[in-house]
């Protein structure tokens, strides 16, 4: 009941107070123009080679590391009918694609716009907001889980009026389904629709007013004949040989709300987003941590699927410091993989494994906008999880880090 509170309170018919990741560097007719940003960091962790959202796992014996976060170089090009934008993000891992995408739409107005390739998924309000201008250093857990690197394959219709109604914008993209760097392993695709309304103009221009909700409805292949279901204390195992090559529903619902205020002492903004569904996953094993057993799937899953109901939310507050280039930042999220078993019952011969596990992260820190290119973050995480019966699970693991971060964009 207290899921559907959360839905009923911010699913109304997402906003961005700055860039989107699904349009050109400015939609201005141009030539090639180059943009882009680097962050560099240090990060310590509570424990050696722990698994871990702000920024990949550690390695087995490390509890301290640098590394490059993000290294982006975008590339794009506006004409009167069409644009294209193409992403790269070079890392000490490698160099890896982020987008490649065109977009088209009528010469003197963008009301509708069509986007075909690679692009972000048009779900809720961080999915699709630049990393380089969110002030916390990483998505929140539940959706680095459920749309692993935020992107995916396919085709957008998007749209934002130009006239009395231009506070409302909306998206519906068919994809893939399997990721940004995956081709798709079956032959479903996945839907999601997003509807946003944004007010820049209340309280004398002082109050910014965003919210929105968004859908996802999709399937996840079994390869296997058998699956696993809730029954209300854990998993029930189905077992026939039709089971193989059927579909599990992949479906989430998600609501937004974001309010900017230009104070006297500074600007204060808050966020929050809640996303609840059903998420295929699969049993933590040796080879899959505890936090993988849910994440979505970018090939086809070799083990049986274990059919998750979940939740997950964050909330964002970000205080500008007697408008100085100084500011304090606030965050805290949840996700609970499997929020029909309690943590106590996790590991007592019902079928539940790591991967039904909740995580809640505290996390506090500072940043300093030196101009419009520089920017500093400080930053630390508590992470939080309630013990179960699992052998790794008996206590809070000691999974905290730190984070300092240097970025330069251009």
């Amino acid at each position: 009941m207290k899921h559907k509170l959360l839905l009923l309170i911010f699913a109304f018919p997402v906003i961005s107070f700055a860039q989107s990741n699904n349009m050109p560097s400015t939609y201005d007719v141009h030539d090639l123009k180059i943009t882009g940003y680097l962050q560099t960091q240090f990060q310590s962790a509570q424990s050696e080679g722990i698994k871990s959202f702000s920024g990949g796992d550690f390695s087995e014996n490390s509890r301290d590391r640098f590394m490059i976060r993000r290294g982006r170089l975008k590339i794009d090009r506006v004409d009167k009918y069409s644009s294209i934008v193409f992403q790269i993000d070079g890392t000490q891992n490698g160099v890896q694609l982020m987008d490649a995408f065109i977009q088209l739409y009528q010469p003197h107005t963008k009301n509708f716009v069509f986007t075909a390739g690679l692009f972000n998924r048009p779900f809720g309000h961080s999915v699709v907001y630049s990393s380089s201008y969110r002030d916390f250093p990483e998505r929140a857990r539940v959706f680095q889980t459920i749309m692993p690197r935020e992107r995916d394959i396919g085709a957008m219709l998007g749209y934002n009026p130009e006239n009395k109604f231009k506070f409302i914008s909306a998206d519906i993209a068919l994809v893939n389904g399997s990721g940004y760097s995956s081709r798709d392993y079956d032959s479903k695709k996945d839907i999601i629709g997003n509807l946003s309304f944004k007010f820049d103009s209340l309280a004398n221009g002082k109050l910014h007013l965003g919210f929105g909700g968004s859908a996802y409805s999709g399937h996840v292949r079994n390869g296997t004949d058998s699956y696993y279901t809730d029954n209300g204390n854990g998993f029930s195992k189905n077992t026939n040989p039709g089971n193989e090559g059927s579909y599990a529903k992949r479906q989430y619902l998600g609501g937004n709300l974001q309010l900017e205020y230009d104070n006297t002492f500074g600007k204060t903004i808050f966020k929050t987003e809640y996303v609840g569904g059903k998420q295929p996953g699969v049993g933590a094993t040796a080879d899959i941590t505890g936090p993988d057993a849910s994440e979505s799937f970018a090939q086809q899953p070799a083990t049986d699927l274990y059919l998750r109901s979940f939740s997950g939310y964050y909330f964002w507050l970000t205080q500008q410091i007697a408008k100085s280039k100084f500011t304090a930042l606030v965050a805290y999220d949840v996700y609970d993989p499997n929020n029909k078993v309690r943590e106590s019952e996790i590991g007592i011969g019902n079928n539940t494994t790591a991967g039904d596990v909740k995580f809640s992260t505290l996390g506090y820190g500072m940043t300093y906008v030196l101009n419009s290119r520089i920017k500093f973050t400080l930053y630390n995480e508590h992470v939080f999880n309630d013990k179960t019966s699992l052998p790794d699970y008996t206590a809070d693991l000691k999974d905290d880090v730190f984070t300092a971060r240097l970025q330069y964009r251009w």
